[in-house]
């Protein structure tokens, strides 16, 4: 399965389109999804984004809820409840809707974050800081882990 990764920052045109850069057009062309999957990312003022792979990894997510559950609800109400499908153009661009726009504190440039299965769309200076987040995460966790001798991914 292809991935998204890395990351680049595209401006918003006149009209409010973005380009979506063209190693993720490829990822999706061959996920096979029509159109862009949105919806809010419950990690941080992002935008989680995909096609069937994305919608395949939220479907097992509720799968391992009874159907009827107040946790299958909430999730469905979040993953699902809150989502968009955005057009593609012919072109690549995207029009991200006011709502998008708004919970991400979108203006007039975004931030594509591959991360796998999915990518996120950020604030340019919103992805910046969560990245030096996520980096001294990384490093407390590295050295948690050197600590207990863990290596490989397995514990000694």
């Amino acid at each position: 399965m292809e991935r998204f990764v890395s990351h680049f920052t595209n401006r918003l045109d006149a009209k409010g389109r973005v380009s979506i850069p063209a190693s993720f057009r490829a990822v999706m062309a061959k996920d096979g999804f029509e159109g862009l999957y949105v919806h809010p990312s419950l990690e941080g003022a992002a935008l989680d984004c995909g096609g069937n792979a994305l919608l395949s990894e939220i479907d097992g997510l509720l799968a391992r809820f009874s159907p009827y559950s107040a946790e299958r609800d909430t999730f469905a109400v979040a993953l699902l409840g809150t989502s968009e499908v955005l057009k593609i153009d012919t072109e690549g661009r995207i029009i991200l809707t006011e709502s998008l726009k708004g919970y991400a504190g979108i203006g007039a440039e975004v931030t594509f974050v591959g991360i796998g299965h999915k990518f996120q769309i950020w604030e340019p200076k919103g992805f910046q800081a969560h990245l030096e987040a996520a980096k001294t995460r990384l490093r407390d966790l590295r050295l948690l882990l050197s600590a207990k001798g863990v290596q490989g991914g397995s514990a000694e």
